[in-house]
């Protein structure tokens, strides 16, 4: 690459920094909802404002600013958004969702006062706010929808075993939206969820209690090695979780240990690139920067090669893998029947 290119290639991550913030303004205060709302007609920057409740000398700013990173169109006056930015910014239920990337990645940053020091004394940041849980369940919304449109297609026998009921444990669960949509899917399952922070658990018994799913769905405060008794569950379902987790191994054989026989361990996670060519695509320089806030917290992401060795340091089986469509992939362990 030339020097002109090697400017240019620069200078647009540059720009890309500035872009993540205006995505992020726009998700967090509904303004790209309400464009996508206004339809083809648009809706001006005073008119955004007032619908937002927000400020319109800010909004007139992020309008021109938006427009010009491609994210809007702001001709005449007024702003539209195309159908497939909205999609791929707002629309939860896709797997190719990124606007819980573009959440999680600006509020996690928030915290990354203190990165240059970690980087002189390798101590890692004891906790971070509640802000960032919060961040990182926008994040795995992306998640969710992988594992319906992905994971799903991959084992049609696991569909149809659902669809017939079972016991089911989202182990390190977090604001327990997986298990609202799995309840919502499959109306057979009985549902628990396992999370040892106090305000994910607050958080997920609010709000399984507005979807009127309290019934259906349990949330216990617990360790992430404590998930139930002994064959207590069908499945044991790990989702971005177990990379985080301190002791991966004997969490996994907590989870093992609560099966009963025929059930299953899956978990889906989105595995560090294992080589430099790897890294050298679009989902590697993603990866890389959610490594270094792994790291900076004192977690880490892993490769496919420590998933397959957390299984076998935890007695079970070695398992199945998937490399999905989406770049995750999933880790699959069944009891003997």
């Amino acid at each position: 690459m030339g020097h002109e290119d090697r400017f240019d290639d620069l200078i647009a991550s540059l720009g890309g920094f500035h872009r993540s913030w205006l995505v992020y303004l726009g998700i967090e205060l509904g303004l790209f909802a309400r464009i996508r709302d206004a339809g083809e007609p648009g809706i001006t920057p005073d008119e955004l404002a007032t619908a937002t409740g927000t400020n319109p000398e800010a909004i007139g700013a992020w309008s021109w600013a938006t427009d010009a990173h491609g994210l809007t169109r702001f001709d005449d006056g007024h702003l539209t958004i195309d159908h497939d930015t909205a999609q791929i910014l707002l629309d939860e239920r896709r797997s190719d969702f990124l606007g819980g990337q573009f959440v999680h990645a600006v509020v996690a940053s928030m915290d990354w006062g203190g990165m240059a020091a970690f980087f002189r004394n390798g101590t890692p940041i004891l906790d971070r706010p509640d802000r960032y849980r919060a961040a990182i369940e926008r994040l795995t919304r992306q998640d969710i929808a992988v594992f319906f449109e992905e994971v799903l297609a991959a084992l049609p026998q696991l569909t149809v075993e659902l669809s017939h009921g079972g016991r089911v444990v989202d182990v390190h669960c977090g604001g327990g939206r997986w298990l609202i949509a799995m309840a919502r899917r499959f109306p057979q399952l009985e549902l628990v969820g396992v999370e040892f922070e106090a305000d994910s658990v607050a958080r997920a018994r609010a709000t399984i209690e507005a979807e009127g799913l309290a019934d259906r769905i349990e949330i216990r405060a617990a360790r992430a090695t404590d998930p139930g008794h002994s064959g207590e569950y069908d499945l044991a379902y790990f989702q971005y979780a177990l990379h985080q987790l301190s002791d991966a191994p004997r969490v996994l054989a907590a989870a093992w240990a609560a099966l009963r026989p025929g059930g299953r361990v899956i978990v889906l996670d989105w595995p560090l690139p294992s080589g430099p060519d790897e890294f050298r695509t679009r989902h590697g320089e993603i990866i890389a920067g959610v490594q270094l806030d792994e790291l900076y917290q004192g977690t880490a992401l892993a490769t496919r090669d420590q998933f397959l060795a957390w299984f076998s340091e935890a007695g079970l089986p070695e398992p199945s893998t998937i490399d999905l469509p989406s770049g995750a992939s999933v880790f699959l362990a069944e009891r003997p029947a």
